[in-house]
């Protein structure tokens, strides 16, 4: 993380920190279908969500953020625009993996992609 000084006419300094922000734009976001994930590349490091494809439901396994990415918005951006994706196809979701059903759970507008008597 950067860290940035401002002077002022005062004796003190101030300090703050400058965290990068990532924005993802859905052209850079790739349906690998060969490997069935979700993938983005960002600074040389692949994030991923990896599903598997039934009827006209996707199960979302598993979300793989490599450490090497600090933004702490990233998943859900990352996330926010897979379902995009997903909702544009139709598809509803099932997602299997903790942090995937974490985020559904807190973003409501994504719940009505859940198949019908599925609840989280």
């Amino acid at each position: 993380m950067r860290h940035k000084t401002i002077e002022n006419s005062s004796p003190f300094y101030v300090s703050f920190e400058i965290k990068p922000f990532i924005m993802i734009d859905s052209s850079e976001l790739i349906d690998n279908d060969f490997l069935r994930q979700f993938e983005i590349k960002i600074d040389n490091h692949l994030a991923k969500i990896e599903y598997s494809l039934q009827d006209r439901k996707i199960f979302l396994t598993k979300l793989v953020i490599p450490e090497g990415i600090k933004d702490e918005n990233f998943a859900s951006e990352f996330l926010s625009a897979v379902f995009e994706q997903i909702d544009e196809r139709n598809l509803s979701i099932v997602p299997t993996s903790p942090d995937i059903a974490k985020f559904v759970r807190r973003n409501r507008k994504y719940k009505r992609m859940l198949p019908v008597g599925l609840r989280i």
